[in-house]
């Protein structure tokens, strides 16, 4: 597959007058959360893999100082074009992918990287746009090419993670977490990576059993997400703050994952029922719930029983849905559709919300049969997606490798 992505990549290219001949292709990868979703900004502990639906970005110095770069996911926005240190400010921007170049230059030089080298680059992708981690993979991956292209000293994982969400947060205006970008930057295939936001401690599991036996399925509804700032999710990181600042003084609550055993749970939901804030119960019962199940996802993924991870998958997605509140009616059909099947185990909505794409932990052998079912059933839902909605059979993979351009 990625000698046909070269092959469109240096076709887009050539048509669009930009040299990128015997440069590099650094391809950033999705990303599949098992716990805790929106766990992140909570202070809660993650567990996800990598996986392969992709940005593809080919890359090579220009002999100026200026960025010139094409989408061909976003045509009509022709060639970005702009001088290093010129880019236009935060908030004055047009909501487009262009974005994203620009808050990665502006956001590392401010924190102090030499940034002068100009490139040529044209970039492709098939990370459906929502539940994913579409941003996410591609602010890793300009961030990583910026610093490759002007030979800044090699900079530890972790920063890269700290400056993509920086660009996401100060630069786009998207409150997003980290989750996304930890799963995303240290994925290996065949291994699960777990982070504690407590200890920072990263670790790498690999799966116990035969990874050939299940499919990871991306269940794309055809919706289109608008940016986390003006979704739900930014509502509930607020409801979430409000509760932290409810419940540090009575309690010393520094984030909602710190309500992890039952006797403080009761407590808590007991105060904050009294303070008239029933409506924000639903935020903590699925935390608290989730970090119950996590720890036995944990035990579960390492022993290969991909059964018991799905259960809790599930089990996850009707928190989501029923207490955290932030799904949505087509990221609902679609689970509704794929529970109806018995080869598979589990079934959510992803990543922020709203719209976008749910997934499923199913039977290998199962996936032509739920393809079936949801290209019959969803278009009968949602006619108006008929001709956008996608599914996808993925597996585990690297988060970022880079490429020589093929010619």
């Amino acid at each position: 597959m990625d000698k046909d992505i070269h092959q469109k990549l240096t076709s887009l290219a050539k048509a669009h007058g930009l040299d990128i001949t015997g440069g590099k292709v650094r391809r950033s990868s999705s990303r599949f959360c098992l716990g805790v979703e929106h766990g992140d900004y909570n202070g809660c502990e993650l567990f996800g893999v990598g996986t392969d639906r992709f940005i593809w970005l080919a890359f090579k110095p220009n002999d100026s100082s200026r960025v010139r770069i094409f989408s061909g996911n976003f045509p009509e926005d022709g060639v970005v074009e702009f001088t290093l240190g010129e880019e236009p400010s935060a908030g004055t921007v047009p909501n487009s992918w262009a974005r994203f170049p620009y808050g990665v230059s502006a956001i590392l030089r401010r924190e102090g990287y030499a940034i002068t080298q100009g490139f040529d680059a044209v970039l492709y992708g098939n990370i459906p746009g929502g539940g994913m981690s579409r941003s996410a993979s591609l602010c890793l991956n300009l961030v990583e090419t910026f610093f490759e292209l002007n030979q800044n000293a090699v900079v530890d994982g972790m920063r890269v993670v700290d400056l993509a969400q920086m660009v996401e947060n100060d630069y786009i205006g998207s409150p997003c977490g980290k989750l996304d970008q930890i799963m995303i930057y240290f994925a290996k295939q065949g291994m699960g990576t777990y982070y504690n936001p407590r200890t920072h401690a990263l670790e790498h599991y690999p799966f116990g059993g035969d990874a050939d036996k299940f499919r990871i399925v991306s269940l794309d509804t055809g919706t289109k997400r608008p940016g986390l700032e003006k979704s739900t999710y930014k509502q509930r990181r607020v409801d979430c703050e409000q509760l932290v600042e409810m419940l540090v003084e009575p309690f010393g609550i520094t984030a909602l994952s710190d309500i992890s055993n039952e006797s403080l749970y009761t407590d808590v939901c007991a105060y904050v029922r009294a303070q008239g804030a029933d409506h924000l119960i639903g935020r903590i019962k699925y935390l608290y719930e989730a970090q119950l199940r996590f720890a036995d996802t944990l035990e579960a993924w390492q022993a290969g029983d991909i059964q018991r991870v799905g259960r809790n998958f599930r089990a996850d997605g009707i928190g989501l849905r029923d207490d955290y509140q932030i799904s949505g009616p087509e990221l609902e059909t679609m689970c509704d559709l794929a529970r109806t099947d018995p080869g598979v185990y589990g079934e959510r909505m992803l990543g922020g919300g709203d719209k976008g794409a749910s997934g499923a932990l199913i039977d290998a052998a199962r996936f032509e049969q739920l393809k079936a079912t949801i290209e019959f059933s969803y278009p009968k839902c949602h006619p108006a997606y008929s001709d956008d909605f996608a599914i996808h059979s993925c597996c585990t993979v690297d988060g970022i490798v880079v490429t020589n351009l093929t010619p």
